[in-house]
This record gives structure tokens, sequence and C-alpha cells, in this order.
């Protein structure tokens, strides 16, 4: 059973699609990481799965249910936007205002639990307006956490965070899916944070799902490139594409694609002349494949 299935979903603003026939698919456990440019629609997206928005057509299943049936509408939380706080009233008395809202049996109890899980256990006579952004982000967390959903939809929550606020970040999700089995949908900018926890993706684009992949397949297939620095870059590259054929001189480095055995490479390069000072493998990383598939879209649709 998948947490989350989107069928030919679509969804129009004054006749232009910000869902287009969309399809997704998220397995239970996941961390997937819903990755597009600004307007591709992906908030549109998170507020149809929520039942913020009302599709023009599409199904959307959630646990193998109707987006719509009661008995599923319970198991998701949700952080998108914001967390819709009252400044003035503390981080306890927030909490607790939703906690009732929801008619849990023991709102305390459960305010104490999400609170350890954001590791905001000290915090909770703070006012709201007094906490920094990364706490606020994550009080926004444990709101959408409050009465154990099974499924946790979160709209861009490490933009603007430090990096001590990320990594805490990290932290929080992999301890949600890891010890308390929810599915999280999460929805990032910052792709290089996305790669170090995300379980799969779904790169959109203009309303559309371009690709769905696994982390573990996108690292199957990601491409194989030695980097290195030498003092002559312009003349390592020229004999180095006498050899490989595909050199680029990028960020400071040149980058042999399609080839790591760098042994081989230092040894070339020693034979011509050239000493290398530094080299490294790589694999192509999530921003790169992204704005590979990008360029490659964006090719298709101009043809």
């Amino acid at each position: 059973m998948n947490a989350i299935e989107i069928r030919n979903l679509s969804k129009s603003f004054r006749g232009m699609y910000a869902v287009d026939h969309l399809n997704m698919t998220v397995p239970v456990g996941a961390i997937y990481g819903f990755i597009g440019e600004n307007g591709s629609g992906k908030s549109t997206t998170e507020k149809l799965i929520c039942g913020h928005l009302v599709p023009n057509e599409g199904e959307i299943k959630l646990f193998g249910r109707d987006y719509t049936d009661a008995g599923v509408r319970v198991r998701v939380g949700a952080l998108i936007e914001n967390a819709g706080c009252f400044p003035n009233s503390s981080v306890w008395d927030n909490l607790m205002m939703q906690a009732i809202n929801l008619g849990l049996s023991d709102p305390a109890g459960e305010i104490r639990r999400v609170l350890a899980i954001v590791r905001m256990e000290d915090s909770a006579r703070i006012k709201f307006k007094s906490c920094s952004l990364g706490m606020k982000q994550r009080i926004g967390i444990a709101m959408a956490l409050l009465g154990d959903p099974a499924l946790l939809i979160l709209d861009e929550p490490i933009n603007g965070l430090d990096t001590d606020g990320m990594r805490m970040m990290r932290e929080i999700l992999v301890e949600i899916t890891q010890k308390y089995g929810c599915t999280v949908l999460i929805s990032s900018h910052i792709l290089g944070e996305l790669e170090k926890i995300a379980t799969h993706y779904g790169i959109i684009r203009q309303g559309k799902m371009i690709c769905e992949i696994s982390a573990k397949d996108m690292d199957g297939r990601a491409r194989v490139f030695a980097s290195l620095k030498t003092k002559d870059m312009s003349g390592a590259a020229a004999v180095l594409r006498a050899k490989y054929g595909n050199v680029r001189e990028e960020d400071g480095y040149l980058r042999v694609y399609d080839e790591d055995d760098t042994c081989a490479i230092v040894e070339y390069l020693l034979k011509n002349g050239h000493v290398i000072s530094e080299i490294r493998r790589n694999k192509i990383g999530l921003e790169e494949y992204y704005m590979e598939l990008m360029s490659q879209q964006s090719a298709k649709e101009e043809a």
C-alpha cells in the first residue's frame, strides 16, 4: 500500500493549470522530496492533498482510501506556508488550542510528546513571537504531529534556516519516519539538504510530474566523474580531452566525466608533464541531476 496515490490530478485558476494531470506515488514510510521551481505546482498539489483546495479532476488516495474519507483525514498532519500561531500566546498555549480543537483525549501528554520530538521541551512557555525562525518551523511541525499522524506534509520547512537549524530539522524528520513510522512529503529548494534524508523524489515542472525516482535508483543512474586540480588547468584539460573526451572545467576543478579511475588519470597526466595537486571520485548529486533533467525538458519543449 502507498501513503499517497494521485492519478490524473488537475487544478486550474482562471483557465491556467497550476496542476496539470499529475500522477504521483509516495510509498509508506518514505521521505519523499517534492522538487520543482517556483510556480511549478508543489504547494498547490500539497493543498489539494490536504483538502484545502478542490481539484477540477483526478483522484487522490491516502493509504488506499479516498482523501475525503474522514477516517483517513485524521491520519494527516500538515505544515503549509506557516504554523498559524497566535504571536502573543506561548508555545504551549498555541499547541493546547490545537490539541483541544482536534479533540485529543490527553492534550497535555500529547503536547509533551511532540515538544520532545522537535527538541523544544524547555521552550514551552516562550511566546511564539519571541521564537526564532527555526523554532517557529519546529513549532509548526509539532502542531502537525499532534494526534500522531501517519502522513506528514511539509511545505519548505528548511528554507531560511541556518546550518544548525537545518541539521536539527534533518534529525527530526528522520526520527519521525524511523521511530514513529510516519511518511513525510516535503518540498524544498535546498536540494543539498534534501539529498541527505530523502528516500524518494518527485520532480514537477509546470504542474506536470517529470520524474519519480527512488534515491537508490538515482544513485545507481548518477554519472560518475573524477574532479582534479593542477597548476596548468587549460593544458591538462587539452591532454585529458585527447584520451577521455568529456572533460570540463567547473567550479575551479577539471571534471573527467564517466571515468572514476583516478590512478589511471594521475599516471596519464604525469606522463604528459602535469602534476595533480588534488583528485577525487564523485557522482552527480541531486542538484546537478535536477538541473540536467530541467535542461533536457526545456529542450524538448522548445523542439
